[in-house]
């Protein structure tokens, strides 16, 4: 058998158990915590991100690894959140409400201009400002994966930028719930400020299962009207560089080539997936004893896939990046937390 992407599954194999290693580390340090103190400080979730950051730091995995650990660390993650959506219903979407899911747009669309004008300011070029800008306004990697052809980025430019926003990424899911703690959130306030800043989908998870499913929901749905901006905002790039290429002739060889975007990029697979998944929770397709399982295996594919996140994090190949791209990386993500506060304040959410 062999997968869609071309490796064997059993190349999988070796990868998969080292994950799983990593996340039975993981669940036996939160069953401790459970035993000494009677509740866990550090969900397991974050406790997997942890552990496998720490190992990575001290060893890199050999290649024969590194097929099960992309997979665990994406395709699982996907999977997970295509069963997330059976716990959300139509009826959660109109909770959240047609003023807070424009705002969430219109928090995207002024992310992108605030990190895209703090990378000219600290003169990175074009293409890395608008990758970072992208990455960190929409859903990290994925927004950088997607645009880095729109634009016609450079390698070395996607390299640093998505070394940078794994790594803040990390970051975010570790501390979010701190500031939460910090600021006396509710949880609907919490999981709308995480769905507004944390990177990727999954993460989000991440951010808020320890809180609460009310917070995971609310982030979820959140985060998920940010990716799906990723299609009108590659659709807008590729529009803006073909007007560029057309108003004067040094444009053409600055920017990219016209290219049509493949709809897989305007519409990843997972957000589709949760969606039908949500329509059939909506409509009472999923019967009700299948939920709370539902909810089981996406849980622990997302430990299993946080601990392939930490594994994959390589905190020596930002270090390598620049100072430059960590400054305009970092202070991209402080903007985007004020922005998300200020929406969260202005809408006075519960």
């Amino acid at each position: 058998m062999i997968l869609a992407r071309g490796a064997p599954v059993l190349s999988l194999v070796p990868g998969l158990l080292a994950c799983a290693g990593v996340t039975a580390a993981a669940l036996a340090v939160h069953t401790l915590e459970l035993r000494l103190f009677g509740r866990g400080w550090i969900d397991a979730i974050v406790l997997a991100i942890l552990i496998g950051a720490v190992v990575r730091s001290v060893w890199t995995p050999p290649a024969v690894l590194r097929p099960g650990i992309e997979f665990s660390a994406r395709t699982l993650l996907e999977i997970a959140v295509v069963l997330l959506g059976a716990s959300v219903s139509a009826a959660t979407v109109m909770a959240i409400g047609p003023g807070l899911l424009a705002g969430t747009a219109v928090i995207v669309v002024l992310a992108i201009g605030v990190s895209y004008g703090i990378g000219r300011l600290l003169r990175l070029p074009r293409r890395m400002a608008v990758l970072i800008a992208c990455g960190n306004a929409i859903c990290g990697n994925s927004a950088i994966a997607a645009v880095a052809p729109v634009i016609d980025a450079d390698p070395e430019d996607v390299s640093a930028a998505i070394a940078f926003t794994a790594v803040l990424g990390v970051v975010v899911v570790l501390t979010l719930p701190l500031l939460g703690a910090a600021l006396a959130m509710s949880d609907v306030r919490y999981g709308t400020l995480a769905g507004l800043t944390v990177y990727a989908v999954p993460q989000v998870l991440a951010a808020t299962l320890p809180v609460g499913a009310v917070a995971n929901q609310a982030g979820t749905l959140i985060k998920l009207v940010r990716v799906l901006m990723l299609g009108p905002v590659c659709l807008g790039l590729a529009v803006a560089i073909a007007l560029r290429r057309r108003s004067g002739p040094g444009a053409a060889t600055a920017d990219a080539p016209n290219r049509r975007v493949p709809l897989h990029e305007l519409l990843p697979w997972f957000v589709a997936g949760f969606v039908l998944m949500m329509g059939a929770r909506s409509l009472n397709l999923i019967p009700a004893a299948a939920l709370p399982v539902l909810a089981q295996i996406a849980t622990a594919l997302t430990v299993l896939s946080m601990a392939a996140l930490g594994l994959s994090t390589d905190g020596r190949a930002v270090a390598r990046s620049g100072v430059r791209i960590a400054a305009v990386v970092t202070l991209s993500l402080l903007a985007l937390v004020g922005l998300a506060l200020g929406l969260i304040g202005l809408l006075a959410l519960i």
